[in-house]
């Protein structure tokens, strides 16, 4: 329903069905694809240039089954699509060749709504993020789900669209988004994401259903960063924070303690200056040389608080915050 609207809203989520193969994602895709507003279905075999072509001239909706791709980090092409491709205002540029062999810049549109199939994650977690995943696989099938296809599926789907279609006529105009419907305990991404489905959604049976899924998709999210290097890094920094009496607190007591804590994890070396480019390039954290070493400042605590709970890093101690100090007293 949210495909035949998609043109009320800014921002789209996308529908990523994901699972191993035998696990009803391709007819999944066939299904729900049959319903959406103006369909085109495409492979992982298919080049990234038809695909923003396709996009650009029907601005219909795009249905990717086997989207698994070798390179899948931010500097794959059709990983910049999908990027680009779920907020308005965001085109695709390319250089194309006229008649007269001219090479000439075109903007290409790629905004609108996408269902996928994958076997896996993709590595920019940037596009993780704006999917709303069914794993496939966790069910057995119903016996009332044909093996194949029936003759009858094409002519039922088109009855169906029909009828979206003079959904599309009667709502269109009428709906927009609804930001108090925004849950304060989510993310911005995901409330981001989620807003132009609950604004579509009238029954709030389903609207307690799809937030529950966001905090699960949110949890899923916590856990995964709470398991990365900058977590840990950050749970010794908060702990230095929460009992140090002084203004700063060096780099090297942050390497320190990761050593004792952590250290038996990595193979490489942990030295200072490793962990003050994780501070300052990941965790964009400001450090600065004091008598010839490296520091933190205290004023950094505020900051420290907020990526603590983005990593889902809890420190509670009753040690009292030094003088002076910003941020909640004993509690990052």
């Amino acid at each position: 329903m949210l495909t035949w609207l998609y043109d009320a809203f800014n921002d789209l989520p996308y529908l990523r069905l994901r699972g191993d193969f035998g696990t009803g994602k391709t007819r999944m895709l066939l299904t729900i694809g049959s319903l959406c507003y103006k369909p085109f279905f495409a492979s992982g075999a298919s080049t990234v240039s038809p695909i923003f072509h396709t996009l650009d001239a029907f601005r219909g909706t795009l249905i990717f089954d086997e989207a698994d791709f070798r390179f899948s980090d931010e500097r794959s092409e059709i990983v910049k699509i999908l990027n680009n491709g779920n907020v308005r205002g965001m085109p695709v540029l390319r250089t194309m060749m006229n008649q007269q062999r001219e090479f000439n810049p075109q903007a290409f549109h790629v905004f609108g709504p996408k269902i996928v199939a994958t076997r896996g994650l993709y590595e920019d977690r940037g596009l993780e993020s704006r999917f709303i995943t069914e794993e496939t696989g966790a069910r057995p099938l119903r016996d009332d789900v044909p093996i194949n296809l029936p003759e009858t599926f094409k002519e039922e789907a088109r009855e169906l669209r029909n009828k979206l279609l003079l959904y599309r006529f009667h709502r269109r105009h009428e709906v927009k988004l609804d930001a108090t419907l925004a849950d304060p305990k989510l993310e911005p991404r995901l409330n981001q994401i989620m807003l132009p489905l609950l604004s579509v959604i009238g029954n709030p049976e389903l609207r307690v259903a799809l937030r529950n899924a966001a905090h699960n998709a949110q949890a899923s999210i916590v856990a995964e960063r709470g398991l990365l290097m900058e977590a840990q890094v950050l749970e010794v920094l908060a702990e230095l924070m929460i009992t140090t009496e002084r203004p700063i607190v060096p780099v090297a007591d942050v390497t320190m303690g990761l050593i004792e804590r952590y250290g038996a994890e990595y193979e490489r070396p942990i030295t200072n200056r490793w962990i003050g480019s994780v501070l300052r390039k990941k965790l964009n954290l400001q450090t600065y040389k004091s008598h010839g070493v490296y520091v933190i400042p205290m004023n950094e605590r505020q900051k420290v608080e907020v990526l603590c709970g983005r990593y889902g890093v809890n420190i509670i101690t009753d040690v009292p915050a030094a003088e002076g100090d910003v941020g909640t007293t004993g509690t990052l």
